[in-house]
């Protein structure tokens, strides 16, 4: 009695088939973490926006009150 994939087009139909089944899984693996990254990157894109915004208004406090102290002028 032959072995199941004794026949070369067998064993080679058979190789393409779990090859084609590790590349589906590898892409499916890939479109999640692609689809977890973006859906990552929206909140943290938002919150530092909003973190500029609030260093940048910062740092022009900071520059006006060394203004002032440069010049002398009393801070109010």
């Amino acid at each position: 009695v032959a072995g199941r994939w004794e026949d070369p087009v067998q064993r080679e139909i058979h190789q393409d088939w779990v090859n084609r089944k590790y590349i589906e899984v590898i892409t499916s693996s890939i479109k999640k973490m692609a689809d977890f990254l973006n859906s990552f990157d929206m909140p943290c894109h938002s919150r530092l926006s909003t973190l500029n915004e609030k260093l940048t208004a910062l740092e022009r406090r900071i520059e006006y009150i060394e203004a002032q102290v440069t010049t002398g002028e009393t801070l109010t």
